[in-house]
């Protein structure tokens, strides 16, 4: 399995503070996600900039979790242990989240069109694209 981004595990650690979603995980994934904003917290403590980022995250400011992005890829890139431990741990909160394996039906009749899509974060985008009048050619 790749590794996850900084940016990645920085989501999952601090998803309890933005998402109304949680129930999407299991008890075990959402007692991971404390245990890795705490060793966030521990890695990054010490850093007034970087406590003040993630006191801000925690009040549910997306706008600061960028800022905690970069200081938690930076600790990554010098501590290969840490960064492990994180990624590990990340790995962990993933493999706890429930599937969604709900049916999705749709009738279509006289020439109807329709899409169905389940997106799990991400953009999706849908449709069909028309050409009108010539096309050209090279």
């Amino acid at each position: 399995m790749e590794p996850l981004t900084a940016g990645a595990i920085a989501t999952l650690a601090f998803t309890k503070a933005f998402e109304k979603t949680i129930e999407k995980f299991t008890e075990a994934a959402l007692a991971k996600m404390d245990t890795l904003r705490k060793k966030i917290w521990e890695k990054l403590r010490g850093n007034p900039n970087a406590e003040q980022a993630l006191t801000a995250v925690e009040r549910g400011n997306k706008a600061e979790l960028e800022k905690v992005v970069g200081y938690l890829q930076y600790a990554m890139l010098e501590d290969k242990q840490f960064a492990t431990e994180v990624q590990a741990i990340a790995q962990e909160i993933n493999a706890g989240k429930l599937q969604d394996n709900s049916h999705m039906t749709q009738y279509n009749r006289d020439n109807a069109k329709g899409w169905q899509t389940k997106v799990e974060g991400g953009t999706a985008y849908v449709g069909e694209i028309n050409f009108h009048g010539k096309e050209s050619t090279p």
